[in-house]
């Protein structure tokens, strides 16, 4: 029986810290008892096909996983892609926008602890990105809490 050894990847290097390079991006989404989004440009319920930009992810972040909490569910039957669009509004054709890099049709109107279970390749940013959810299914009309996080890999120097 042969003992096959593959070569050690260049990219899965320790940064510049001795405990290595990952990191866990926390983002809070929390909707007023309207429906709307606390916090944010817009005093408007969360409509059905609404995007929203939940926070930023920086440039260099390699995307590896995601986990979204439904702490306090949003009205029945919303759902939601979980994905990116950078901030500039501009694609990228090597590391295209993604509105559901992360999830389809996540069932927002449940309590719950959902994993990501998307076949996506880890990506790394070329530039900062929202990270956004696009609803579905309905409108939200009541409070809501949902958070996400995103593991990623910081791209610096070794």
């Amino acid at each position: 029986m042969a003992k096959i050894i593959q070569s050690p990847s260049i990219h899965n290097n320790l940064g510049i810290t001795p405990y290595g390079n990952l990191t866990a991006l926390h983002f809070v989404l929390e909707t007023n008892a309207a429906g709307a989004v606390i916090n944010s440009n817009s005093a408007a319920a969360v409509a059905l096909g609404d995007v929203v930009c939940i926070g930023t992810l920086p440039a260099g972040f390699k995307l590896v996983d995601s986990q979204v909490v439904v702490k306090t569910a949003m009205t029945a039957s919303v759902t939601g892609n979980l994905g990116f669009a950078y901030v500039d509004g501009v694609d990228v054709p090597a590391t295209p926008q993604d509105d559901d890099h992360f999830g389809a049709a996540l069932v927002l109107s449940a309590a719950a602890r959902l994993r990501n279970v998307t076949t996506n390749s880890a990506v790394t940013l070329p530039k900062d990105a929202y990270l956004t959810l696009t609803t579905a299914g309905a409108a939200n009309a009541k409070a809501a809490r949902v958070e996400v996080t995103v593991l990623g890999i910081v791209q610096g120097a070794a």
